[in-house]
C-alpha cells in the first residue's frame, strides 16, 4: 500500500515539475526557455509521459511553435528535440499526426532559412525526418 502512494506522489512531483518547465517556455528570458527546453528534453528522452501529453500537446505544440519562431540558435535546436521526442511519445495516431501537421511548415521555414543557425536547422531537419517517418498520414 505504502509503495503505490509513494509512487503516486514521486508521479504527480514529475508531472508538477514538467508543468512548470512547460510554463518556464513562454518566460521572457531565452536563458530560462532554453533551461526548460533541456529539461524536457532530458524527460521526454527518459519516461514514457504519453498519458500526461495527451492533455497538454496543444500547450506544448504552441509553446515549441514561439520557441521555434522567436527563438534563436540553441534554443530553435533544443526545440527541435523536444517536437522530436513529443512526435515520438505521442506515436502514429492522430495526436502524434496532429502535432506534426501544425508544426511541419515552421519546420520547413527554419530547415531552408539560410540565416538559421546549423544546429537549429539540422534538428529541424531531424524532427521532420521523424515526425514524418512516426506521424504522417499523407505518404506525400
Amino acid at each position: 500500500g505504502s509503495e503505490a502512494a509513494s509512487e503516486q506522489g514521486q508521479e504527480e512531483e514529475v508531472e508538477d515539475r514538467l508543468k512548470e518547465h512547460m510554463d518556464s517556455l513562454l518566460d521572457k528570458s531565452a536563458k530560462a526557455r532554453q533551461a526548460a527546453l533541456q529539461s524536457l528534453r532530458l524527460a521526454l528522452s527518459s519516461k514514457t509521459l504519453s498519458e500526461f501529453l495527451l492533455e497538454r500537446r496543444l500547450t506544448l505544440t504552441d509553446s515549441l511553435e514561439k520557441c521555434l519562431k522567436k527563438g534563436k540558435g540553441e534554443e530553435q535546436a533544443l526545440a527541435g528535440t523536444v517536437l522530436t521526442l513529443l512526435c515520438l511519445q505521442m506515436g502514429s495516431g492522430p495526436e502524434g499526426e496532429e502535432v506534426f501537421r501544425s508544426l511541419k511548415p515552421l519546420l520547413v521555414s527554419v530547415l531552408t532559412d539560410s540565416t538559421a543557425s546549423p544546429s537549429a536547422r539540422q534538428s529541424c531537419a531531424t524532427a521532420l525526418g521523424m515526425c514524418c517517418y512516426i506521424a504522417a498520414a499523407d505518404l506525400e
